[in-house]
């Protein structure tokens, strides 16, 4: 480019290749400008970042607890790593402020500011060796919130299913005189049922003689490890955590009314078992329900009316606890409903089914149908974290082909709609169901608090 205007200054011919020599010069300038402009641009963008994560650290669980000089070098050293990793950019630790304010009240502002300069290539030429860089950013925390944590953990039959595929297809090859049934059910009379097992057990029995892991069983473990995660979680914060565990099935059933101990929690979380029923289609000897044994309606009119109105969380006099409903289920509805003007509800084949039972209907859906629970307890202030125990495809149960695989798809959008901002989970079968409880209840908690 260089040699091309010059050989077009010295073309003494034609007065417009000399102007377009001259106009050249100034446009090359202006391209490359443009060039480190754009780097600089780019540099600025990923100092904000630090500069975010600087405020940010300031005002975590664990440095809530700490002082302000504390929050402060927590803040410096997080952007300083990060700076003093960027290529391209001349920053020194004296061009970083860091400003910590907390009040009476416990809520703590970081206020991130800096300065640096990003070193030019074609703008050095006019003697603009560097572009300055200036920035920072904002975080507003308060100190961890006193919070009532209620668990309601779905202990219907679908969580007899095996918890990993390899468990399921152990329970199918063993269930050939049933036409390989996936589901561990509890009954108290298999004889009635001519299961074909072994001494004439249930086949929730059989799948303890057979060593197979029940989703029952992950949940069971699940809830008693979140006590310990609890109790170390509030030493840090120095906050005040209180527990209830619940079940629900054809209703609400209690294992341990909300409590302060949560070592008492975890024992009573050993409780949690799967629902019995009497056999195939009875609930009781003298209860046909077809099966229809989780009430999604039940359960959340249940904790709805155990729950109180939350408060804020402080410990100022007055105030009570924030409320998190932690809801672990497979989300498929399976309840009896009444019929309307001697017709079963209609339902979309993407939502569900529902068929007739004598004067009533069985009704096989998604959750939240009707009415929207999820959203009337969102609405008291009440935040709900979900985890999804996905329910496994069991393309050799019959129920499951024509009730359930129509709708699988829009079961986990559905949770995710009922949960809060950010706190939904959904764990495969296989996947680790504490480590996805114990990640739900520490988004709980921090998001309880912290805003940006």
């Amino acid at each position: 480019m260089i040699v091309f205007l010059i050989g077009l200054l010295r073309n003494t011919r034609a007065n417009v290749a000399m102007i377009f020599a001259l106009a050249a010069f100034p446009l090359v300038f202006m391209t490359g400008m443009a060039i480190d402009y754009t780097v600089a641009s780019d540099k600025q963008a990923q100092l904000n970042g630090f500069a975010d994560a600087a405020a940010l650290a300031a005002v975590t669980p664990n440095m809530m607890g700490q002082s302000n000089t504390a929050a402060q070098t927590a803040a410096q050293n997080t952007f300083n790593a990060q700076a003093a990793a960027l290529s391209g950019v001349t920053y020194a630790t004296k061009n970083l402020t860091v400003t910590i304010n907390t009040t009476a009240g416990g809520t703590r502002t970081a206020e991130v500011a800096y300065t640096a300069a990003a070193p030019t290539f074609f703008s050095g030429i006019l003697g603009m060796s560097q572009i300055n860089l200036a920035g920072g950013a904002t975080a507003t925390g308060g100190l961890p919130p006193n919070i009532d944590f209620y668990l309601l953990l779905d202990d219907s039959p679908s969580m007899g299913i095996a918890a990993t595929p390899s468990g399921i297809q152990t329970m199918v090859n063993n269930t050939s005189a049933q036409g390989g049934c996936a589901f561990a059910c509890h009954e108290t009379h298999p004889s009635t049922d001519n299961l074909g097992n072994p001494g004439g057990i249930d086949n929730y029995q059989l799948s303890k003689n057979l060593g197979v892991t029940l989703r029952i069983d992950l949940v069971r473990q699940a809830a008693q490890n979140l006590m310990t995660t609890a109790t170390t979680t509030m030493a840090t914060t120095k906050s005040a955590y209180r527990m209830g565990i619940y079940t629900f099935d054809v209703g609400i059933n209690t294992i341990q009314s909300l409590t302060t101990n949560l070592t008492t929690a975890g024992t009573a979380a050993g409780n949690i078992s799967m629902m019995t029923v009497y056999s195939n289609n009875w609930l009781t000897s003298s209860n046909n329900n077809s099966d229809a044994d989780t009430n999604f309606d039940a359960a959340f009119t249940g904790i709805n009316t155990i729950m109180p109105n939350p408060g804020s969380g402080t410990n100022t006099a007055g105030d009570t606890p924030q409320e998190v409903l932690f809801l672990v289920t497979d989300g498929v509805e399976d309840e009896v409903v009444s019929k309307s003007g001697g017709n079963c509800p209609s339902i979309t084949s993407t939502k569900g089914s529902a068929m007739s039972i004598g004067s009533t209907c069985r009704q096989q859906s998604l959750i939240n149908i009707n009415p929207d629970w999820c959203t009337t307890i969102k609405n008291r202030g009440i935040r709900i974290a979900v985890l999804y125990t996905t329910y496994y495809p069991l393309p050799t149960n019959s129920w499951y082909v024509s009730y359930v695989a129509p709708f699988q798809a829009s079961i986990s959008p559905t949770l995710q709609t009922c949960a809060s901002p950010g706190l939904f989970f959904e764990v495969d079968n296989g996947g680790d169901i504490s480590a996805a409880l114990s990640a739900l209840f520490q988004q709980a908690v921090q998001s309880a608090y912290l805003s940006k």
